[in-house]
């Protein structure tokens, strides 16, 4: 079992930036790979990026792609989302997740494992 804390979520202008970490715990090993979604006011839960278990490939939401960085410590069992360039429609709950094995995962589906979530708002 994998217990998975987000943090660093708040309020950000437009334009700003604000960098999320999830804190893995629960297991010895870092064979997990590990992906961020968001789901917004009355929308359902988005893809926004993955990584693979040792970090080497990223995949990034359509709407993401260029502003926002995935990483991996897996030293630290931490995961962080690098966000610059916020937008109003950057506004959602961030979710972190992980999932046994050596690919990245893109859909809701493929992961087993969830954070309780972290509200990032982002006002113009």
């Amino acid at each position: 079992q994998l217990q998975l804390v987000e943090s660093g979520g708040g309020l950000a202008q437009v334009g700003d930036s604000l960098r999320l970490s999830c804190t893995v715990s629960g297991r010895a090993d870092s064979s997990y790979s590990m992906g961020w979604f968001r789901q917004g006011p009355g929308k359902e839960r988005e893809f926004v990026a993955a990584i693979n278990y040792n970090g080497v490939s990223t995949y990034y939401g359509d709407s993401v792609k260029g502003r926002f960085a995935i990483s991996k410590d897996n030293a630290k069992g931490t995961l962080y989302l690098q966000m610059n360039a916020l937008k109003a429609e950057d506004t959602a709950v961030y979710y972190c997740a992980a999932t046994l094995g050596t690919r990245a995962r893109v859909t809701t589906d493929l992961y087993n494992f969830w954070g309780q979530g972290t509200q990032v708002t982002v006002s113009s």
